[in-house]
């Protein structure tokens, strides 16, 4: 499970509890007749055909219809899509053991021939709404990194909880206002912490995120760099904070980003319990090694995310390890921001034909550009030929 800052803040929680899918896209002509549906890389050879998924309606392109397409730097996708290979899409075996092969052979793969690369064995479909709408949204989450202690002590008082023993018994769970102020409530968090941090906010944050980095500091003062993922959650409903403070009339809609929060929290601390308890919903940790900190956290295709490379979708519009072109521009200067990228992550929030949750990285700059991305989308469905 994890959610994203950007439409966290302005009221949804994008949640990766979303099951892969495994059945192809089908054909209209197949959806029509109520038949099985064909391959997707079967029904890319039907000259004109699109092809329908559930949320959204593939319509053949061509290569010169991606505005920027050769503006990218598509040898940066190597990563993600080899990883993606790991669990193949339905119709990408061929190309992920030829992508394999390529990478093994030790060609170097530069921006121009992973460009002809893709072209020779990739075919582009505009992806559109049912109704025929060409437009939608992207956001943007990242991986919060958040200075964290062993034990409470000064600075470090606010907890992380792996799942309460009796998290089962009671449907739906404690909400987090009774966590933090019932007894009864708080004896099942005892003895589950995991980590103390400084900021309730940043609680909040890892929560709404579902993973994040801490960096632990030892009463010695060495540190250790860890992993947080989602291990459950309350069953309460998800409330945004951001719209909270827009119903309260504190901020207007188009000012609810996560730093404005934060300024809003700094200017009225005696209303943080406030702000915090209007979202009910309480995420719950394990604690993972990071032996790699290059690597993303996991997405809902069970492979590690790569930072600008990897992207959520709807999979009843997207299937998981499909290769995509986002048209879109740069949350902060507006810039295009034009490239291909790897399916490989969902969430709750993440609904609709056109619609992608981009995945920045983990940082300070990935925190602002996630926080604010809440851009205009065109996009395009890359899929094996035969």
């Amino acid at each position: 499970m994890r959610s994203t800052a950007g439409a966290a803040i302005l009221g949804v929680l994008a949640a990766c509890a979303v099951a892969p899918v495994t059945s192809p896209p089908q054909t209209s002509a197949a959806r029509a007749a109520g038949s099985a549906a064909r391959p997707a890389q079967d029904a890319a050879t039907s000259a004109g055909a699109n092809i329908l998924q559930t949320r959204s309606r593939w319509v053949p392109s061509a290569w010169t219809d991606l505005p920027g397409w050769s503006g990218d730097r598509p040898s940066e996708l190597w990563p993600a899509l080899l990883r993606g290979c790991d669990r193949p899409a339905p119709g990408w075996a061929v190309l992920c053991a030829q992508a394999r092969a390529a990478v093994a052979s030790g060609n170097s793969l530069g921006d121009d021939a992973t460009r002809a690369w893709l072209e020779s064995r990739l075919q582009p479909y505009r992806v559109e709404a049912l109704d025929g709408a060409p437009e939608g949204l992207v956001t943007g989450y990242f991986e919060p990194l958040v200075e964290a202690s062993r034990t409470a002590r000064a600075g470090f008082r606010y907890a992380l909880h792996a799942p309460p023993a009796d998290l089962g018994n009671r449907v739906p769970y404690w909400s987090r206002q009774q966590l933090e102020t019932l007894p009864a409530a708080q004896a099942g968090l005892r003895g589950r912490e995991l980590a103390y941090i400084a900021d309730p906010l940043d609680v909040l944050l890892l929560q709404v995120q579902g993973s994040g980095r801490l960096n632990i500091v030892g009463a010695d003062g060495r540190r250790t760099l860890v992993r947080i993922a989602y291990a459950g959650h309350n069953d309460m409903p998800y409330q945004s904070v951001g719209r909270w403070l827009v119903e309260q009339g504190e901020l207007r809609s188009g000012e609810a980003s996560w730093p404005a929060i934060r300024q809003w929290a700094k200017n009225n601390p005696k209303r943080v319990n406030e702000l915090l308890w209007a979202n009910p919903r309480v995420v719950f940790f394990r604690e993972e090694p990071l032996p790699d900190p290059q690597l993303g956290p996991r997405g809902a295709m069970d492979v590690p995310l790569t930072p600008q490379r990897s992207v959520a979708v709807d999979p009843q519009s997207i299937p998981y390890g499909t290769a995509l072109w986002l048209d879109t521009t740069e949350p902060l200067s507006n810039t295009p921001l034009r490239r291909v990228v790897m399916a490989q992550d969902t969430g709750s929030a993440i609904i609709g034909a056109v619609r992608a949750d981009f995945f920045w990285g983990w940082g300070d700059e990935a925190e602002v550009q996630a926080g604010r991305m809440k851009q205009a989308l065109r996009m395009w469905a890359l899929w094996p030929k035969t």
